[in-house]
């Protein structure tokens, strides 16, 4: 009874979708590379930072401890 409704209604949002992705602006090859270059470095920066606090946690509450 309603299939023709649904029917339509999953077209115009396929469509609807399909138009949106055009809307899309991709990066390049090389925006892509600093980007990602940026994030790696950026992720092993927070890595050394964290491990360095990690250490000097731990040091100040073996002190307590002991």
């Amino acid at each position: 009874m309603g299939n023709k409704k649904d029917t339509s209604k999953a077209a115009s949002w396929f469509q609807s979708l399909k138009s949106e992705f055009n809307k899309i602006i991709w990066p390049d090859t090389e925006q892509l590379t600093k980007e990602t270059a940026v994030v790696v470095v950026v992720s092993v920066i927070l890595g050394i930072i964290i491990a360095i606090l990690d250490m000097v946690l731990k040091y100040g509450i073996n002190l307590l401890i002991k």
